[in-house]
């Protein structure tokens, strides 16, 4: 490393938010990113540790120690050109990763981990301000058609690749803009869809061809796209919400947390929306089932909106403070995680479990829920009551949708109700289609689906042509 000490000499610094009361007026980014110098001085309190643990933690494979050494020392292309090896889209893992290869920092055994995420995204805006990420396209053309059905992270990685691999790749995708989720699942207060754009367009001009608005299995028939093309990805999501079947269920006012965000994500984008039934929590009292990253955004949309109240409830039990390192190291640890939507202004409540809604004119009122121990048994005698104008139901995806596509393509699903295909080859259980992303391990990170989507590249490459440089 460059600087030995810099670890001893350096405390950790991280970007910061804008004040909440400016930031929740408007929908754009609020991180303020680091100067060049001070994401140098970051860079320098990379060790060397000898085995770098933060590989442990990154699904993508990045070279981390390799690009903080050449940030420290200023030779920000060479350290674009080392993170774009790994990584297609450091841009949307710079911004919406959970950073696990932080939590896998030998720096944060006893002390603050480096600031990998804030580093990562620092190279590729810098890249991009200087105008050094230009399309690829390929030296030559194989001949070889490909179709990828979904253009959500998994998607796009997959298909970027086998276009420069001098592939003839056509992108399916059911909405009116590439990304999925990413597009119409994260709020552009933590990610602002120009970024999309951008990379569509250098894929674009790689040779990617984009269909819009055509859903394979409705649209499009399965049957048809095998029979021309050499290989079919599918990496179509996992987008079956986990449903919460209690009484009350059928008022009005209770939603699927991802129905909420991508109204208003369209409405940001100025797309029409899909539904005749607008969702607003303008005024109200919300509630929000579910403590994850969905949640989150859902209390950010919501505070945004103008709700009266917002809280979270999690049925699991509130996590420590902090977590034990020793124990948990350089695992991602369970700790309570404060969210910059969390500090925009809601309660959370732990160890909850919702009994039934309730409503007045067929419209939900409030909730009725009671405490529950470590074991999800129901403490007695500790019922109580919520208000409610607006419940959001974040509790995560089950599986991939199976009608249309799913059905249509015949392939064989696993126990988990995902497509099934191992994780060398990437085939389903039909000639020529391939699966990778959520619609294959089922609800994950942005990390995994684009670590999926190269490696099913590499895969699909393997078995049109008989050999690949593409990296796995």
């Amino acid at each position: 490393m460059g600087k030995v000490t810099g670890f001893l000499e350096i405390d950790r610094q991280d970007r910061k938010y804008k004040p909440a009361a400016d930031r929740i007026r408007h929908y754009d980014e609020f991180v303020i990113p680091l100067s060049e110098e001070a994401t140098k001085n970051q860079a320098s309190r990379c060790m060397d540790c000898g085995i770098p643990f933060c590989h442990n933690g990154c699904p993508v494979n990045n070279q981390i120690p390799d690009w903080n050494d050449l940030v420290y020392h200023g030779e920000w292309r060479r350290a674009l050109a080392n993170l774009h090896s790994t990584n297609n889209f450091p841009e949307f893992t710079g911004r919406i990763c959970p950073a696990p290869c932080e939590a896998s920092c030998t720096l944060n055994l006893q002390d603050q981990p480096v600031t990998i995420k804030t580093i990562e995204c620092a190279i590729i805006d810098h890249g991009f301000q200087q105008g050094w990420v230009t399309p690829e396209p390929p030296k030559r053309k194989t001949g070889r058609r490909v179709a990828v059905v979904g253009s959500g992270p998994a998607g796009l990685a997959a298909a970027q690749q086998l276009a420069r691999a001098g592939h003839d790749v056509h992108v399916y995708e059911k909405n009116a803009k590439a990304g999925g989720l990413l597009r119409y699942g994260i709020p552009d207060f933590k990610m602002e869809k120009h970024l999309i754009d951008r990379r569509v367009a250098q894929m674009e001009a790689e040779g990617v061809v984009f269909h819009y608005e055509a859903t394979v299995g409705v649209d499009v028939n399965m049957r048809d796209l095998v029979a021309g093309h050499d290989a079919v990805i599918l990496a179509g999501g996992a987008e079956q919400p986990r449903d919460l079947p209690i009484p009350g269920r059928e008022l009005r006012g209770v939603h699927f947390a991802m129905d909420f965000l991508t109204q208003q994500n369209r409405r940001v984008s100025g797309e029409p929306l899909t539904t005749n039934e607008p969702i607003f929590a303008t005024g109200k009292h919300v509630v929000v089932i579910g403590g994850g990253d969905t949640g989150s955004d859902c209390i950010g949309t919501s505070v945004r909106h103008g709700a009266l109240s917002v809280t979270q409830l999690e049925i699991m039990p509130k996590p420590p403070e902090k977590e034990n390192k020793l124990l948990t190291w350089p695992d991602w640890p369970l700790k309570l995680r404060t969210s910059s939507s969390h500090e925009e202004g809601s309660s959370r409540e732990f160890a909850v479990l919702t009994k039934e809604f309730t409503g007045e004119g067929g419209a939900v009122k409030g909730l009725r829920c009671v405490r529950v121990d470590g074991k999800m048994q129901e403490v007695p005698e500790s019922a109580f009551t919520i208000k409610a104008d607006l419940v959001l139901l974040a509790m995560g995806f089950v599986s991939p949708v199976r009608e249309g596509l799913l059905e249509q393509s015949g392939v064989d699903l696993d126990a988990r109700g995902n497509v099934a295909a191992d994780t060398r080859a990437y085939k389903t259980s039909r000639e020529k289609v391939f699966s990778c992303g959520d619609m294959r391990r089922g609800q994950s990170l942005v990390v995994w689906a684009i670590r999926e989507g190269r490696q099913c590249a590499h895969a699909v490459d393997l078995h049109l042509m008989g050999e690949t440089n593409l990296p796995r």
